[in-house]
Order: structure tokens, then C-alpha cells, then sequence
């Protein structure tokens, strides 16, 4: 994940520790391994929508954004409403704007 998102932010971490990764405007942290077993993790990813929190990133071009993503691995899923959203690698679901 820290990969994905180091890629797609297109920054460096200004932290990195074993279960943890910080960027300028966002922390990843390492699942419990008790937690962790309970997600199944497929490829193409699943969308992951049942969890009642969701990254909104705001970018200056939302179709090149996509393009960008989509090269990344990222999945991306157009709304009825004409947003875009995006699974990252383990299916956690991102917005664009």
C-alpha cells in the first residue's frame, strides 16, 4: 500500500516505520494481523464500501488523474452522479475531485 499510494501522490514518506508510513497529508498504519485475517484480498480488487470512512482527494484534473491511476493498477469507478471514485490494490475506495 505504501507503494501504491507513494506513487500515486507522487511523494515521498516523511516517515517510514515497520507498520507505519506517514505522508505530507496522510498515514498508513498496518492492519493487526487478527483484524487483517478477516479481509480477503483479490485481484482485480473488490470494492471495499461497507466501512464508514472514505478518502476524498482533490486533484487539479480529474480524467488525467484516472489515466494516472489506471496505470498505477488503481481501479476506477464512475459514479451515476458524474464522480469518479477508485479502489486502491487491497480495494479501499477513493474519491476524486
Amino acid at each position: 500500500m505504501a507503494a501504491f499510494y507513494r506513487q500515486a501522490l507522487g511523494e515521498v514518506p516523511v516517515t517510514t516505520e515497520e507498520t507505519y508510513v506517514e505522508f505530507s497529508n496522510l498515514a498508513l498504519h498496518a492492519i493487526p494481523p487478527h483484524i487483517a485475517g478477516q479481509f480477503e484480498i483479490t485481484s482485480p480488487p473488490e470494492p471495499r464500501e461497507d466501512t464508514p470512512i472514505k478518502l476524498i482527494f482533490s486533484v487539479p484534473d480529474v480524467p488525467a488523474a484516472c489515466q494516472r491511476l489506471t496505470a498505477l493498477g488503481a481501479v476506477i469507478i464512475p459514479r451515476p452522479w458524474g464522480g469518479f471514485d477508485a479502489l486502491d490494490p487491497e480495494g479501499n475506495v477513493f474519491g476524486l475531485r
